[in-house]
């Protein structure tokens, strides 16, 4: 088997992220443990959680049971919806931090928006500070508007180092990409590979599939490297885990990527929620 490793993408902060990782959305505790070892034994170094997972300490095992220095590697979770506000989001920060048994942590994020709660700008304020106080190396957001982005960074000054959003063929959000660009945020897809869609058996990722002798998957991963953005596929199939990863074996040529994005079908191609009037506990 090649060895791999991932590319590292730069963050507006000045710190790094595996652009490559593994993610562990609606995974449970006990198989978090065992799937993160079997992705960290296949090279990942860059593992995604969240609280509202409820697998932050399966995945603080299994960094635990891996022998790895945790230095090596890139952790990330989020502050839940319920969890927002200033103190609050403080507080989870701690709690998190514990479950994941680490003393620092290299990326904390807020999960949504949230726009009817209006508590983002707060959230991030608590955010900012504990990237200052040093026990967060970077701080970013998931499923915001480009209107939240612009708030947040007018009322602290402090952009965000990542933006974590539904991306995948189908529905590439080049606009919020562009915006994103101009600010230095780095772009990071959640369900990559159009999770709940027909896009795995999509005839024209087929054939770029069988011309590279990869599979489907691995061409739509290798589409999101090659755009520039951090991508976090998640499978709890020990195969599929090393599949994923191999993705860094293969390079689309220019053809290849203007045909994956012509399968861009606008906001008809979004599978989770909106972000702009999505608002749950």
């Amino acid at each position: 088997m090649t060895t791999y490793e991932s590319p590292q993408t730069t963050f507006n902060d000045g710190n790094t992220i595996p652009q490559l990782g593994y993610g562990v959305w609606k995974v449970k505790d006990d198989v978090a443990e065992k799937v993160v070892g079997l992705a960290l034994e296949a090279g990942y170094r860059h593992i995604d959680t969240a609280r509202i997972y409820g697998n932050e300490a399966g995945v603080g095992r299994a960094v635990a049971a891996s022998g790895l220095d945790p230095q090596d590697l890139f952790i990330t979770t989020k502050v839940w919806n319920s969890d927002q506000g200033y103190q609050q989001t403080l507080d989870a920060f701690d709690a998190s931090l514990e479950r994941l048994g680490l003393d620092s942590l290299d990326l904390f994020l807020i999960h949504w928006l949230q726009p009817k709660q209006g508590k983002h700008v707060e959230t991030w304020k608590a955010l900012v500070e504990l990237q200052k106080s040093g026990r967060v190396r970077s701080i970013g957001v998931c499923n915001f508007t480009v209107e939240a982005l612009k708030e947040i960074e007018e009322a602290t000054g402090v952009a965000p180092a990542i933006h974590q959003v539904e991306t995948h063929p189908y529905f590439p959000q080049a606009e919020l990409r562009a915006y994103e660009a101009s600010r230095g945020i780095v772009h990071q897809s959640w369900s990559p590979l159009g999770q709940g869609s027909d896009l795995l058996s999509n005839p024209v990722l087929a054939g770029i599939a069988a011309k590279h002798g990869a599979t489907v998957a691995q061409v739509v991963i290798a589409w999101h490297l090659a755009l520039g953005n951090v991508v976090i596929p998640k499978s709890e199939t020990p195969s599929r885990i090393v599949e994923n990863w191999e993705a860094l074996g293969v390079t689309l040529d220019d053809g290849d990527i203007e045909a994956i994005n012509g399968l861009d079908r606008g906001t008809e191609g979004r599978i989770g929620p909106d972000p702009s009037v999505s608002d749950f506990e």
